[in-house]
């Protein structure tokens, strides 16, 4: 969420909402994805601690958690599709493209665990992810088959990361984030 159709219910700061640090970090996070503005930076940079407490963490899961680049962009495309969250997959369908995941593995993810075109192990993340953001739990036979998969520490991890980006995605929509780009 959100769209141009429902305005924003705290609009992006500039540089006196922000100030001169989480501006600075806003400008370089739109260059980062080459947009104008990074509007979630832009929004939650108004409040100025939290912000920076939260971006080293979130910046951790995204680029250098434990979990391959394509395992955790499995894991967030199915948390946007399964909160309806167009800003989570604006900017992730195209992060995903960067790390392998093309056009009909991402449809695949969005269609589910049984989705032709998904490898095993993709279809073992969706269905975790599926369990842990619908019923905040997982089941005996999803989490030994990912424990299959990853270490104690990358099982901490996966947690973590669904958990991360569902609140991101409960927040963006409460927030009414606009979109980064037009498309």
């Amino acid at each position: 969420m959100t769209g141009s159709e429902t305005p924003a219910r705290i609009p992006p700061g500039g540089f006196r909402e922000l100030g001169p640090v989480n501006w600075a970090i806003a400008k370089a996070g739109a260059r980062g994805i080459r947009a104008p503005k990074f509007h979630l930076m832009n929004v939650l940079g108004q409040h100025r601690l939290l912000f920076l407490a939260w971006l080293p963490f979130s910046g951790y899961l995204l680029y250098a958690g434990k979990l391959s680049r394509q395992d955790a962009e499995t894991v967030i495309l199915r948390v946007g599709h399964l909160r309806d969250c167009e800003y989570e997959l604006q900017q992730h369908r195209r992060l995903a493209r960067s790390r392998g995941l093309d056009a009909a593995t991402q449809a695949a993810i969005f269609e589910g665990p049984d989705a032709e075109g998904l490898t095993p192990r993709q279809r073992i993340l969706v269905t975790a992810t599926d369990e842990f953001v619908i019923t905040r739990s997982m089941s005996t036979e999803t989490w030994t088959a990912l424990a299959k998969l990853y270490t104690r520490a990358q099982l901490i991890e996966f947690c973590t990361l669904a958990g991360q980006y569902d609140a991101l995605a409960a927040t963006m929509a409460t927030l009414r984030i606009p979109l980064d780009f037009p498309d």
